[in-house]
């Protein structure tokens, strides 16, 4: 999947099954690659922060890798 980091961020992101998660504000880049590494989500209310790994500013963050889709949505799984 090739999405810039540009496209991703602002957007509203779920889970697989449909939980609302937040949204996507920020993202980690691997220095020498150049490549997306994590996406930082601000987490919703719903959200239950404990459940989830997060940063010193409390985003959600996922690996790029776990991105399942990018549409007007960004589905994240596993």
């Amino acid at each position: 999947m090739k999405v810039t980091e540009n496209e991703l961020r602002g957007k509203t992101v779920m889970s697989e099954e449909g939980l609302y998660l937040g949204i996507l504000r920020n993202s980690t880049v691997d220095e020498r690659t150049g490549e997306l590494v994590d996406v930082l989500v601000e987490p919703s209310d719903d959200v239950d922060p404990r459940l989830y790994h997060l940063d010193k500013q409390g985003n959600l963050v996922f690996p790029f890798n776990t991105i399942k889709s990018v549409k007007d949505v960004v589905i994240i799984g596993g």
